[in-house]
């Protein structure tokens, strides 16, 4: 009963006994050290991305207070904050298992995101059944929308994580 295994890895095959291990590569192990080198900058691409996502949140409250006056930019903080705030306390969520040197599971990172996904809901259809008379939908959309692409002005500065 021990006969070959063919194996087709990239563009060669390999001959293998049926009681020989698979070739497979051995797992990475970091040192305390590249652990906590990692954790570091982990955590300012996190610092990072929360700073770019806020300065494009002032831009469109600005520029909306500019260009449409004092409910627009009333509308647009509306709209920044439905995705800042729960980014930045999912983003303080991270930074503190990184800092506790515990790992984020699939599972906690995936709650983090519903919890991000269903703040902006929930902020958005308050903003829609509250049917105030003042609130500039295009300005609230607005400052959503750059929030949500602060990381283009990473990308500009090729600051990325």
């Amino acid at each position: 009963m021990n006969q070959p295994i063919y194996q087709q890895t990239g563009t060669t095959a390999t001959v293998q006994a049926a009681g020989d291990k698979p070739p497979f590569p051995e797992p990475v192990v970091l040192t305390p050290e590249q652990r906590s080198r990692m954790a570091r900058r982990a955590g300012q691409g996190i610092v990072r991305t929360l700073v770019a996502q806020a300065f494009m949140g002032l831009v469109a409250i600005g520029l909306s207070a500019w260009i449409s006056g004092a409910y627009a930019a009333a509308s647009a903080l509306i709209g920044a904050a439905a995705y800042f705030v729960p980014n930045a306390l999912f983003a303080l969520r991270l930074l503190l298992g990184l800092m506790g040197g515990g790992n984020a599971g699939a599972l906690s990172f995936f709650w983090g995101e519903a919890f991000k996904l269903g703040f902006a809901v929930l902020t958005l259809a308050t903003a829609a059944m509250a049917n105030t008379g003042w609130l500039v939908w295009p300005a609230l959309l607005f400052g959503l929308l750059c929030v949500l692409k602060g990381y283009v002005l990473l990308l500009f500065f090729r600051k990325l994580p």
